[in-house]
């Protein structure tokens, strides 16, 4: 017979995981219905490249034999043609493949090319590992932030640009509580190894401009695109520590950690790069330097959603933050917003831009995917909101219909070309 104190027990243990229960199905949201199980066959058929120019970048449909179709985006601005045939030459490998599995054809694919860490081969890489991961949450009924772990927030800080006055009062008209600003041209031209007071004036003037109109409650960081040689650069750096900014952005160019690290500990402010840097290789490479606290991947070059992730768990163990960059397409910044869903480390996020954007004037295009994706992303309050957004299966977004017609005749970009007005040499871009 069963004594009243293990019938009170039984009973209470039942009601606790009943109500447990419960409240793991209020947490977890309805996911779409499965359209494979996990078991049924599933092939790659074939890739279809579709150059868009209008964002500097790439986006491609992986086909399959169940008529699922990922897509993804990878690219080097003003490298369109190289980077679309890297991504062909992987066709072979990947038709007759099950498109379920991107962390192991993530390490055929990079390992197998006997040269690794280069920028094509992992822009490349990056189209295909993302629409792998956007067939597997189409497959399973799942946003892709979900086969990372699940959420970790319920929306997506973005932030905008401003270069002057009249761009930072646009910018928080239109709901951003962040921006960053760029310091490249002072005085109508580009700097030099050493400067003058009046060229490093000329960045101090700008910045005082639009802090004065932001107030100090926005977040504004400060753009250096590595454009300064690091003589320059400090001096640029310690003339605007007053106006405290969020971060300095590619201080200098990546080549010299242990410079870029020796700079970092002469600052309070944190430095932020990463941009033009692929895979975890690399990153771990700036972490151990002590470089940068902030890291910029870009899931367009690093080497897609699987290698993102495991850059941000890199980042992680040495207290780096992740503010992913993202100036080139739409695709690539909702699948690196997925990731950075899923993590616990993340800052904030660019979003692409238009600087590229020409041809057909008929066509209306936006930052947040008009004329790129069927149901643009929508922001509020300086906040891309998962819910609504892309909460859908996969990457939960689709291409518009009318893509392939609204690029054509638009031109491959082409980064300018630099020169100094003094003596004619060649200045970074």
């Amino acid at each position: 017979m069963t004594s009243r104190r293990d019938l009170i027990k039984t009973m209470t243990l039942g009601m606790a995981g009943l109500l447990a229960s419960e409240r793991v199905a209020h947490a977890q949201p309805v996911s779409a219905q499965a359209l494979l199980g996990s078991r049924d066959p599933l092939k790659i058929t074939r890739l279809e490249i579709i150059p868009v120019h209008s964002l500097r970048t790439i986006f491609i449909k992986m086909h399959t034999d169940a008529g699922i179709v990922g897509i993804g985006e990878g690219t080097v601005e003003g490298r369109i043609a190289t980077v679309s045939a890297a991504i062909k030459e992987l066709e072979p490998y990947l038709v007759g493949k099950d498109p379920r599995q991107p962390a192991h054809h993530w390490q055929a694919i990079y390992r197998h090319a006997f040269y690794r860490g280069d920028i094509v081969l992992t822009s490349a890489l990056s189209a295909v590992d993302i629409a792998m991961w956007d067939i597997k949450g189409k497959a399973l009924g799942a946003p892709v932030y979900d086969l990372l772990g699940g959420p970790t927030r319920d929306r997506i800080r973005v932030y905008g640009q401003a270069e002057s006055v009249e761009e930072a009062k646009k910018v928080l008209a239109e709901g951003y509580t962040s921006l960053k600003t760029s310091v490249s041209n002072s005085r109508g031209r580009l700097s030099r190894y050493s400067e003058n007071p009046d060229f490093i004036e000329g960045f101090v003037e700008k910045v005082a401009a639009i802090r004065a109109v932001v107030g100090p409650k926005i977040d504004m960081g400060i753009e250096m695109h590595a454009d300064h040689q690091p003589q320059t650069a400090m001096v640029i750096i310690k003339a605007l520590e007053k106006f405290q900014p969020w971060w300095f952005e590619e201080p200098i160019q990546h080549q010299n950690l242990p410079l870029m690290a020796e700079m970092a500990k002469k600052t309070h402010i944190p430095f932020a790069t990463g941009e033009r840097m692929v895979t975890k290789f690399q990153f771990r490479e700036l972490l151990q330097a002590g470089a940068a606290s902030i890291l910029q991947p870009d899931i367009t070059h690093c080497g897609g959603i699987t290698e993102l992730k495991a850059i941000a768990a890199l980042g992680e163990a040495y207290y780096a933050a992740l503010m992913p960059h993202s100036r080139e397409g739409i695709v690539g910044a909702v699948a690196s917003m997925h990731v950075c869903a899923s993590i616990p480390n993340f800052l904030a996020h660019e979003l692409p831009s238009l600087q590229a954007a020409r041809g057909r004037p008929d066509v209306q295009r936006s930052y947040l995917g008009r004329s790129y994706i069927k149901k643009p992303l929508t922001m509020t309050e300086g906040h891309i909101v998962l819910a609504g957004n892309f909460d859908g299966p996969g990457l939960g977004i689709e291409l518009d219909d009318n893509l392939i017609d609204s690029e054509r005749g638009v031109p491959e970009w082409e980064f300018p070309e630099m020169w100094d007005k003094f003596d004619g040499s060649v200045r970074d871009h």
